[in-house]
């Protein structure tokens, strides 16, 4: 069995990157795997926040400006694992145009199908204002990357929809769905208790398991923690990645 990569990756930020990096971080960690996590975000490194889940951080920055060098620590880390490591790397949007510039430029996709590691990138697709520039994020690694690409559609700001066309049944998704991987939504969710719910892990930093065994918050609290985590997981289950 190979290594695998997964990379989030999207221009936009505030979108849910480090959300759904905590999430594949739980999902192997649950399923008895150990992931190793990594946190390129120069800015905020809200995926390193999560203590449980012993995020590795990479820096970035010399001075004020981003250093494309630093990025061959990643290839590092990689290359030095034990054989079948599975990786879940969060990167920023301010690092979103270095980092794939750098893929690109370094042939690394090439690189890693050479010493049989397997790169699964994920994007998340929004609804509301920041759903142009979530698809234009989307469509750029559409075009320079032929790996399978993870769609995550996230709907705390509305649904991921143009002209009343939902995402998935957008042509951007028909005419792409051989590059596709899987779809996996992120539902709405009722602010006043799943939502509020929610929130409260997430401002935290702490895994939907820590959150279900804290015996300080309300039982049926921990009940719906309980619900949205399962319905994540099914999902991630069914996306076999």
């Amino acid at each position: 069995m190979s290594k695998k990569l997964h990379m989030i990756l999207q221009g936009k930020g505030g979108v849910g990157k480090s959300f759904v990096a905590s999430l594949l971080a739980q999902f192997y960690s649950e399923n008895d795997t150990s992931p190793i996590c990594i946190d390129t975000d120069p800015v905020n490194a809200t995926f390193a926040g999560y203590k449980s889940l012993n995020v590795h951080r990479i820096e970035l920055m010399t001075g004020d400006d981003i250093d494309p060098r630093a990025f061959d620590e990643l290839i590092e880390l990689v290359m030095a694992a034990p054989e079948n490591s599975i990786f879940v790397v969060d990167n920023g949007a301010s690092s979103f145009v270095p980092l794939c510039s750098w893929l690109i430029a370094n042939e690394a996709v090439q690189f890693f199908q050479d010493v049989d590691v397997d790169l699964v990138i994920h994007s998340v697709i929004t609804g509301g204002q920041a759903h142009g520039d979530t698809v234009l994020g989307f469509t750029n690694l559409l075009k320079h990357f032929h790996v399978p690409l993870v769609v995550w559609l996230n709907e705390y700001y509305g649904k991921p929809e143009f002209n009343g066309i939902a995402f998935e049944n957008s042509s951007i998704v028909q005419d792409n769905s051989e590059k596709i991987h899987a779809l996996i939504r992120i539902a709405a969710l009722n602010p006043n208790t799943f939502g509020y719910d929610l929130e409260t892990v997430l401002k935290g930093k702490v895994t939907f398991a820590e959150g279900i065994a804290d015996t300080s918050i309300s039982i049926m609290a921990r009940q719906r923690l309980k619900m949205i985590w399962r319905d994540l997981s099914n999902q991630i289950s069914a996306a076999n990645l």
